[in-house]
Protein backbone atom coordinates (compact mmCIF):
# COMPACT_ATOMS: atom_id res chain seq x y z
CA UNK A 1 0.00 0.00 0.00
CA UNK A 2 2.91 2.16 0.42
CA UNK A 3 4.78 2.16 -2.39
CA UNK A 4 1.76 3.38 -4.02
CA UNK A 5 1.11 6.34 -1.49
CA UNK A 6 2.42 8.84 -3.97
CA UNK A 7 1.37 11.57 -1.59
CA UNK A 8 3.09 10.19 1.58
CA UNK A 9 5.79 9.63 -0.42
CA UNK A 10 5.93 12.62 -1.99
CA UNK A 11 6.59 14.90 1.34
CA UNK A 12 9.35 12.71 2.38
CA UNK A 13 7.58 10.37 4.52
CA UNK A 14 9.21 7.24 5.39
CA UNK A 15 7.70 3.88 6.91
CA UNK A 16 10.05 2.75 9.56
CA UNK A 17 7.55 -0.37 10.71
CA UNK A 18 3.83 -1.90 9.83
CA UNK A 19 3.00 -4.90 11.45
CA UNK A 20 -0.26 -6.52 13.70
CA UNK A 21 -2.10 -3.40 13.88
CA UNK A 22 1.11 -1.02 14.13
CA UNK A 23 3.17 1.51 12.22
CA UNK A 24 6.00 4.03 12.63
CA UNK A 25 6.19 6.88 10.03
CA UNK A 26 8.44 9.40 9.80
CA UNK A 27 8.63 13.04 7.87
CA UNK A 28 11.47 15.92 8.26
CA UNK A 29 9.44 19.44 8.00
CA UNK A 30 10.53 21.48 5.05
CA UNK A 31 10.49 24.75 4.95
CA UNK A 32 7.45 24.10 2.60
CA UNK A 33 5.37 22.68 5.09
CA UNK A 34 6.21 25.87 7.21
CA UNK A 35 2.59 28.00 7.60
CA UNK A 36 2.48 32.39 7.90
CA UNK A 37 3.26 31.88 11.77
CA UNK A 38 6.74 30.33 10.87
CA UNK A 39 5.85 27.41 12.40
CA UNK A 40 4.66 23.79 10.42
CA UNK A 41 1.59 23.92 9.05
CA UNK A 42 -1.31 21.53 10.99
CA UNK A 43 -1.94 20.02 8.04
CA UNK A 44 1.26 18.51 7.37
CA UNK A 45 1.76 17.04 10.99
CA UNK A 46 -2.30 15.66 9.94
CA UNK A 47 -0.90 14.37 6.95
CA UNK A 48 1.76 12.62 8.71
CA UNK A 49 -0.33 10.48 11.76
CA UNK A 50 -2.99 9.89 8.96
CA UNK A 51 -0.48 7.68 6.99
CA UNK A 52 0.82 5.86 9.85
CA UNK A 53 -2.82 5.17 10.72
CA UNK A 54 -3.48 4.27 7.32
CA UNK A 55 -0.23 1.75 7.49
CA UNK A 56 -1.54 0.43 10.77
CA UNK A 57 -4.99 -0.31 10.20
CA UNK A 58 -4.20 -1.96 6.61
CA UNK A 59 -1.30 -4.52 8.37
CA UNK A 60 -4.26 -7.01 7.96
CA UNK A 61 -4.49 -7.73 4.49
CA UNK A 62 -8.24 -6.15 3.22
CA UNK A 63 -8.23 -2.82 1.77
CA UNK A 64 -9.03 -0.17 5.10
CA UNK A 65 -9.76 3.46 4.81
CA UNK A 66 -10.65 6.54 7.13
CA UNK A 67 -14.26 6.90 8.60
CA UNK A 68 -13.06 9.58 10.39
CA UNK A 69 -9.76 11.18 12.27
CA UNK A 70 -9.40 14.30 14.87
CA UNK A 71 -5.72 15.49 16.01
CA UNK A 72 -4.80 18.02 18.94
CA UNK A 73 -1.96 19.71 18.59
CA UNK A 74 0.33 19.90 21.50
CA UNK A 75 3.14 21.91 20.49
CA UNK A 76 4.56 23.58 17.31
CA UNK A 77 6.96 22.18 15.09
CA UNK A 78 9.36 23.77 12.94
CA UNK A 79 11.77 23.47 9.45
CA UNK A 80 14.11 20.73 10.44
CA UNK A 81 12.32 18.95 12.95
CA UNK A 82 12.44 15.45 12.40
CA UNK A 83 8.58 13.90 13.47
CA UNK A 84 7.89 10.50 14.14
CA UNK A 85 4.67 9.16 13.83
CA UNK A 86 3.81 5.90 15.94
CA UNK A 87 0.08 4.36 15.57
CA UNK A 88 -0.95 1.82 17.81
CA UNK A 89 -4.69 -0.01 16.99
CA UNK A 90 -6.59 0.10 20.21
CA UNK A 91 -9.72 -2.20 19.40
CA UNK A 92 -10.94 -3.82 16.12
CA UNK A 93 -14.85 -5.36 15.57
CA UNK A 94 -16.19 -6.36 12.65
CA UNK A 95 -15.06 -3.90 9.98
CA UNK A 96 -14.51 -1.06 11.91
CA UNK A 97 -11.68 0.24 14.48
CA UNK A 98 -10.29 2.40 16.41
CA UNK A 99 -6.19 3.66 16.21
CA UNK A 100 -4.27 6.17 18.23
CA UNK A 101 -1.38 8.04 16.92
CA UNK A 102 1.54 9.75 18.81
CA UNK A 103 3.20 12.08 17.12
CA UNK A 104 6.79 13.11 18.51
CA UNK A 105 10.16 15.30 18.37
CA UNK A 106 13.29 13.77 19.90
CA UNK A 107 10.96 12.29 22.33
CA UNK A 108 8.56 15.17 22.92
CA UNK A 109 4.47 14.40 21.79
CA UNK A 110 3.44 17.47 19.49
CA UNK A 111 0.07 15.96 18.80
CA UNK A 112 -1.73 13.12 19.27
CA UNK A 113 -4.41 11.39 16.92
CA UNK A 114 -7.44 9.63 16.72
CA UNK A 115 -8.90 7.52 13.94
CA UNK A 116 -11.76 5.06 13.15
CA UNK A 117 -11.17 2.89 10.22
CA UNK A 118 -13.62 0.98 7.90
CA UNK A 119 -12.58 -2.27 6.07
CA UNK A 120 -13.85 -1.87 2.69
CA UNK A 121 -16.01 -4.82 1.67
CA UNK A 122 -14.74 -4.43 -2.32
CA UNK A 123 -11.07 -3.15 -4.06
CA UNK A 124 -10.46 0.60 -2.74
CA UNK A 125 -10.08 1.39 -6.57
CA UNK A 126 -13.83 0.39 -7.04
Amino acid sequence: MFDADVASRGLGIELVHAAGGTAVARMRVTAAMVNGHRIGHGGFVFLLADTAFALACNTYGPATVAASGEISFLRPVREGDLLTASATERVRYGRSGIYDVTVTRDGEVVAEFRGRSRTLTRPADD
